[in-house]
């Protein structure tokens, strides 16, 4: 049931988002240039690997001069990149990857093989299932890079002040997961825009009540 509801929604989102997409698309042709898109290798179902896609936020080739883990103040963050970011629209491509089955609209978030390789035992539970577009941590932590804004090494302040949190969030919806829950979460990500104190609230309650 999942997987049909993943299909024919990832299908209508591409069709509702379509103008959305053209519009994002020549913006950033006239500001950035190509490529319009980045394909990071991230683990999946299983811990196989796929390429995730996302409208591109950061200089070409930014992987390769910088770690895994952004701030707001990167230098590697292009002016179009912030805006994507900070609105959440550089996620959209992702209905793709629900399309084609590496993703789901609700799941832990996909992490690079580099890090799901540091796994213990119980963590690689979150690799049961599919990934995720949104999940409790994308909404507790949709200002990530403001958190991890100022530090000297950003991936070592995302190990830090986010992974743990964001492990135990992971591991408490694999466990808990249902159509319901599912629900709930999509419900709440479109509320996070509105009021992200009320959705923290929310997810503390819920991920609490169900430990």
């Amino acid at each position: 049931m999942k997987r049909l509801f993943d299909i024919f929604g990832a299908a209508a989102g591409l069709i509702l988002t379509a103008p959305i997409f053209l519009s994002l698309g020549l913006w950033m042709l006239i500001k950035e240039g190509r490529p319009l898109f980045y394909r990071g290798l991230r683990s999946g179902l299983g811990g196989k690997s796929f390429r995730i896609f996302k409208f591109r936020t950061m200089v070409v080739n930014a992987d390769k001069i910088g770690g895994p883990s952004t701030s707001d103040d990167d230098p590697r963050l292009t002016t179009t990149g912030l805006f994507l970011r900070k609105y959440k629209l550089d996620e959209l491509p992702q209905l793709f990857n629900v399309l084609t089955g590496d993703m789901s609209f609700v799941g832990p978030r996909p992490e690079v093989p580099e890090e799901t390789a540091l796994y213990n035992e119980e963590e690689k539970f979150l690799l049961s299932v599919r990934p995720g577009i949104t999940d409790y941590a994308s909404m507790k932590f949709h200002n990530e890079g403001e958190i991890l804004k100022g530090s000297k090494d950003p991936h070592e302040a995302y190990r830090r002040l986010i992974r743990p949190e964001k492990i135990r969030l992971g591991l408490d919806y694999v466990k808990n997961r249902s159509l319901k829950t599912d629900f709930k979460i999509l419900a709440a990500t479109l509320a996070t825009l509105v009021d992200s104190r009320l959705i923290s609230r929310r997810i503390d309650d819920s991920s609490g009540n169900s430990c």
